[in-house]
Order: C-alpha cells, then structure tokens, then sequence
C-alpha cells in the first residue's frame, strides 16, 4: 500500500510546480450550483426546505417542532456519556477559554495618549454566533468545544450549534454534553449547507446569526462561502492537512503514526512528509505499511494515504522551509533538530507544533490552541479561530484643541491633496 504514496524530489526550482502539483484545483469550485440551490430554497421555503433536505441527505425524517433540541434531551445525554469524557470535556473547554482570555485583556490594554490626545480600543462581543459541528462517520465534540468556548469567553450572548442528526432523530448525547458545557444557547438538529442557509437567513424555528463558523465538508465550506456577502464566516475552509519536516533524528513510528492519523479524517485528507534525510524516509514509509495493517478505519486511510498523501526528499532545510511557507498547511510539524530555529522561519500555517512530544493529535485534543485552522493553503493569508473572531474591534479617540492645532498642518496638506476641502475646513472651524 506505501508503494503508492506519491513521492517526489523536492528543489528550489519546483518548489512553485509541486504545490501547485500536490493541492491540485480547489474543490471549493466543484458542486457548487447544487449549493447554490438548497441555500436558496432554504432561503424561500424555510423549515419545509430544511425537513426535506434531512430526509434526503441525512435519512431522517423529522418535524418543525423537533428540530430545536429539547432541555430533556440534554438532561438524558449526561447519562450516556461517561465521567472521563465529561472531565476531558471541560478541561479542554478551559485551556481554550485561559488562552483566548489572555488574548482579550492583552488587546484591551492597546492604546495612545500622546499630550492632549487619546486613542483606545474599545472591544465589543458580537450578538449572536452560529457553530456548525459535522456528523457522519465520526464525531467532533472537540470542534464544539473550540467554536462555542471563545464565542462566550468574548462575550457573546447568543451561541446556537447545529449539526447533523442520526436516523433516530438524536444528536450524538457527547455532543449535547459539549454543548451544555460550552453554555450554549440553541442546539438545533441540521446539517449541511441547508444549517448554513438556516443559520445565515433564518427559518420559522432558527433566527438567523451575525456570523457563521466552524468546519465542514465540501458543500458546508461551499455554503459559508456563498452566504458570506450577507454574514460573517470565519474562513473558507476544506480538507484537513498535516505537512511535516523531518530530519534524522527524527522517529520514523512518530512519523508513521501522524500520517495515518491525519488520514483517518477522510479520503481527501492531505498527510505529507518532507524530509532531508533518504533513510528516514524509507523507513516512515515501512511503518505506514506495517501500521495500516492492522488500523482502526483502514479502508479510508488507505484511500486517503493513496490519493493524497507524499514524500517529498530534499536535500537542503532551508528548501524544505521555503516549501512549507509555500504549500501553506492547516498543521505543521517540526521534527528537526533545532525545532525552535526551523518554526521561527515558518510565516504560513494554521498552528507550528515544534518537537516530537507536540503531534497534531494533541494539538486536537488538549494543549488549549484552537484547531479550528485555515486548510487548503488559506494559511497564507487566515489565522486559526480564536476569541478575536467574536469581537468587534473600534477606535476611541479624543483630542483636546491644542493636540488638534499641533496636527492640523499636517491635516490640511493631505485634505487638499485629495481634493477635499470642506474636510480641511471642519478642522480649521474648530481651531479660530
């Protein structure tokens, strides 16, 4: 199976080629007319629309009235969710909520007083926010927990979750217990593109939301794009992707084992590899053989590892570091011998997660960064979510009429030479 992972060699001169190579066209183009159809007969028909789209997509069949989760159901969720899942939970809840609060008062204390004037920051929670959390074949209390706990850590006051419900009509009880953990405001039992449109224009049952985030599949990403003229989202994001530097002192199993997990997210999962040691390479590539065997969901990280995973050997640091600020990667790792030095060059990813005890895994799971990360090469112009996404950022300023006369000079030149004079005016009237 490792036989099939594509592997190339990686030079100065194809660095552009090989990104262009290995992220193909985005995918954010394709099926995107059917999108545009659910949003917009969500957009007309409402809760009607929203019922038919889960009967079709998610084979359930279900009523206006159930499609908001009920306080009961919640209450019945602790019960089926186990002491250790429900301690994990609020830990993480909390070592995301220490991090992003820290980001709140350190923006806080921005400012300027410079003799008689005065500029702050003032920072307001949004309204209201929508948190789209993905079912299928896996659960994601974790993305949750990362969507919903900087929501209320910035303040604000309407939080509303929706994702996809089982044929039982049932969100998963792990994730209800997320939610109430959170303090969530609204759980509603939609997905797809159909909870994007329900979240940005509203139905009989949801009131619509200021903004919208969290992953998704293709046609939720699609989705959050084609609402985005009328709502705030987060970030256009796809497939997730690890990308890791290596050396060799670097573990190949190490290695092995965060490929193969990042694989086991879908069949368009990105796992890739650079690494300017030939021998280390060999050797991960033994071990992703030797792992699969016998892996939990083998048949999709074998999909995944096949169409979309690489090697790529080089010979030179530097090309594999100009490689990754060019490719861009939701995660990167790096497993080098001076981890610090290397991530201190790297401009362009979601999260930089340096040495061999840092894996994307527990970037995922508990280490308090959030893992709700811009894919598919955003990186090089989105950050990651965090508390700053749920506040609106607005200058205070205050000039006495002396601070306002010392400027004005300046003031006047720059209104004349754009040609409006009545803004240099409204100055100088103060100032006679």
């Amino acid at each position: 199976m490792d036989n099939s992972i594509k592997k190339y060699t990686l030079t100065k001169n194809n660095i552009t080629s090989l990104t262009k190579t290995l992220r193909k066209s985005s995918s954010l183009t394709k099926n995107i007319e059917s999108v545009k159809e659910i949003v917009d007969d969500v957009k007309r028909r409402g809760d009607t629309a929203v019922i038919e789209y889960a009967k079709k997509f998610d084979n359930v069949v279900i009523k206006p009235n159930e499609l908001r989760v009920k306080d009961d159901e919640i209450k019945r969720a602790y019960s089926k969710v186990s002491k250790e899942e429900i301690r994990a939970l609020k830990n993480l809840k909390r070592r995301v909520q220490r991090l992003d609060s820290r980001l709140l008062k350190k923006l806080q204390t921005v400012g300027l007083k410079e003799g008689g004037l005065s500029i702050s920051l003032k920072i307001s929670p949004l309204e209201s926010v929508g948190c789209y959390v993905p079912g299928g074949k896996a659960l994601y209390p974790t993305s949750l927990v990362m969507c919903a706990a900087p929501a209320k850590i910035a303040g604000v006051k309407r939080v509303v979750v929706c994702s996809p419900p089982s044929s039982n009509k049932e969100i998963a009880p792990i994730l209800l217990v997320a939610a109430d953990i959170c303090n969530v405001d609204e759980i509603y039992k939609v997905g797809g593109a159909q909870a994007i449109a329900a979240l940005a224009y509203g139905t009989e049952t949801v009131k619509p939301v200021k903004k919208i985030v969290g992953p998704g599949s293709i046609y939720v990403a699609q989705a959050k794009v084609l609402v985005s003229n009328d709502v705030a989202i987060d970030l256009p994001a796809g497939p997730s992707e690890i990308l890791i530097i290596a050396d060799e002192t670097a573990n190949p199993r190490d290695v092995a084992r965060d490929m193969i997990s990042q694989a086991e997210h879908g069949s368009d999962s990105i796992s890739g590899l650079v690494s300017i040691s030939k021998e280390l390479l060999e050797r991960v590539s033994k071990e992703v053989r030797s792992m699969v065997k016998d892996a939990p969901r083998k048949e999709l990280i074998e999909k995944s590892l096949s169409e979309n995973a690489f090697m790529l050997d080089c010979n030179d640091l530097q090309i594999a570091i100009e490689f990754a600020n060019a490719f861009a990667p939701e995660h990167l790792e790096i497993l080098t011998e001076d981890a610090d030095k290397v991530g201190k060059s790297i401009d362009s990813s979601g999260v930089i997660l340096l040495g061999p005890y840092t894996p994307v895994a527990s970037s995922d799971y508990g280490l308090g960064t959030n893992h709700v990360l811009p894919t598919g090469g955003t990186a090089r112009v989105y950050s990651g979510l965090s508390a700053l996404d749920f506040v609106k950022r607005t200058y205070v300023a205050k000039a006495t009429k002396p601070s306002l006369r010392k400027l004005a000079s300046d003031m006047g030149v720059l209104a004349r030479s754009e040609g409006l004079l009545n803004h240099y005016k409204a100055i100088e009237e103060r100032l006679k």
